[in-house]
């Protein structure tokens, strides 16, 4: 007997939407390294529709050492050019430079605390549930979420805005 599985209004008919809709979307996140794979794939969406990133995951994935911070913050010029011909990734100068940005400025900000503790720290270190009955009815933003891009955009991170937070 298979189970019925209910679905958010704003998930596709695609099975990579659904899979992540089932398995990633609204699950609490708490693993530094998960936080900041989740931040720079969000940032490359501005402009974008989800399941485009999505779809790209996997190249984003091998293209960016797997999220390591590390290993993203050493990237040079030579990579930015040849990550720009790369078809598995979004080609833009600027998303691309954002991760590399944000790799270094996450370097920066977790010589002194875990990046899980920075981000959840907006919320108490409480996951929020909202009771939204449509999901029209979301805003794009919280009070949470501005004053976490405005911490993430001052410790010098990128393609953070408060939308994207709040996502």
């Amino acid at each position: 007997m298979s189970e019925s599985v209910i679905r958010c209004g704003w998930v596709s008919d695609d099975p990579i939407y659904q899979q992540y809709h089932d398995e990633v979307w609204g699950r609490p996140e708490y693993d530094s390294q998960q936080l900041f794979a989740k931040l720079c794939l969000d940032g490359q969406q501005a402009g974008l529709s989800w399941i485009t990133i999505l779809k790209k995951q996997a190249g984003f994935e091998a293209a960016f050492h797997q999220f390591d911070p590390v290993k993203i913050a050493a990237m040079n010029d030579q990579d930015v050019e040849r990550l720009l011909q790369n078809p598995q990734i979004i080609r833009s100068r600027a998303k691309i430079n954002a991760i590399i940005t944000n790799a270094r400025a996450y370097l920066t900000l977790t010589e002194n605390m875990e990046f899980s503790d920075f981000i959840w720290q907006f919320t108490n270190h409480k996951t929020v549930v909202n009771q939204w009955q449509d999901f029209r009815d979301a805003p794009t933003s919280t009070a949470e979420s501005k004053a976490m891009a405005k911490a993430l955009k001052k410790a010098g991170f990128k393609f953070v805005g408060e939308t994207i937070c709040y996502a």
